[in-house]
């Protein structure tokens, strides 16, 4: 099980990147419009700058929904190999079987 703070911190900063999406990608997208001045780009970019560091997607850290465990995460899954390997040969899996040989 990871550190309740860690998987605490992960959820805070997918709630940041919800909340700033529309604003980031309207700033984003005014930078890099070639149409506009140098100067409307730049302060752009400033604003862009002044965001929360934590509402780019970015920073968001792919973990493990059962035990929070950052590594060896299987996307399609949502979750670690361990969790997932034992949710497999607990059944609770539909068309996973565990291979031996």
């Amino acid at each position: 099980m990871a550190k309740k703070s860690a998987v605490n911190r992960n959820t805070h900063v997918r709630k940041l990147v919800v909340q700033y999406a529309a604003k980031r990608k309207a700033l984003k997208d005014t930078a890099e419009n070639e149409n506009l001045s140098l100067e409307e780009r730049f302060e752009a970019r400033l604003a862009l700058a002044k965001l929360p560091r934590n509402s780019a997607p970015s920073r968001i850290r792919n973990r493990c929904e059962i035990t929070g465990r950052p590594r060896a995460f299987y996307r399609k899954m949502k979750m670690s190999r361990i969790a997932l390997r034992e949710l497999g040969s607990a059944g609770q899996i539909p068309g996973l079987v565990k291979s031996s040989w």
